[in-house]
């Protein structure tokens, strides 16, 4: 069987609001909805989130449909930037792209690519600890901690290039629950079809 990892839609950017208390946006929930009546939805046994919001939201809204409860576990936040607070979009992508290409230096205080890459792939190996392979498992996470996750997966070097792209998240990566081998690359979520 197989683990899908999601990175939740877009959301409501708000400066005034700490980034892991945002929601999704109208546009970002109407995707997950609709993502919901996809029939390999309904097949996953066991989904765990981030503690944010907007993936909390994005599980939620997935649960409903497979008729599982959500596990919230903190460790599979996104890399923490509060040490900058909110950046506007230019600036984020410009932060982000040093984060990725310099994984072992924190970028005025951002929590170091290496350290959330450990951070992610532990939460995930802990997850599984006990997990029965033959039950299909979503994680509802972010794209940052998503691509370092990914990279782990793929034994590939830290890189910005391995991301999920622009256009605001709702991305899958799957990868087999047996031997951690990548089932799939980034794919949006209107174009997976799940796994046989």
């Amino acid at each position: 069987m197989a683990a899908i990892y999601l990175t939740h839609p877009q959301v409501a950017i708000d400066p005034e609001i700490p980034v892991p208390e945002w929601g999704l946006s109208e546009i970002g929930r109407a995707r997950v909805e609709a993502l919901a009546g996809k029939p390999w939805v309904a097949g996953v046994g066991r989904i765990v989130s981030s503690a944010e919001r907007k993936a909390i939201e994005t599980a939620e809204i997935l649960a409903a449909t497979a008729g599982c409860r959500v596990e919230i576990v903190g460790e599979m936040g996104e890399n923490d930037r509060s040490a900058t607070g909110f950046l506007a979009p230019p600036d984020f992508e410009a932060a982000a792209d040093r984060f990725f290409a310099e994984p072992e230096t924190s970028f005025r205080g951002w929590e170091r690519a290496i350290d959330a890459q450990a951070r992610i792939v532990a939460a995930i190996d802990r997850a599984l600890e006990t997990h029965d392979p033959s039950v299909p498992i979503l994680f509802v996470g972010h794209g940052g901690v998503g691509t370092l996750l990914k990279c782990h997966l793929c034994e590939r070097r830290i890189a910005r290039a391995e991301d999920q792209g622009p256009g605001g998240g709702g991305m899958v990566f799957g990868f087999s629950l047996v031997d951690r081998h990548l089932l799939c690359d980034w794919t949006p979520i209107e174009a997976f079809g799940g796994f046989a």
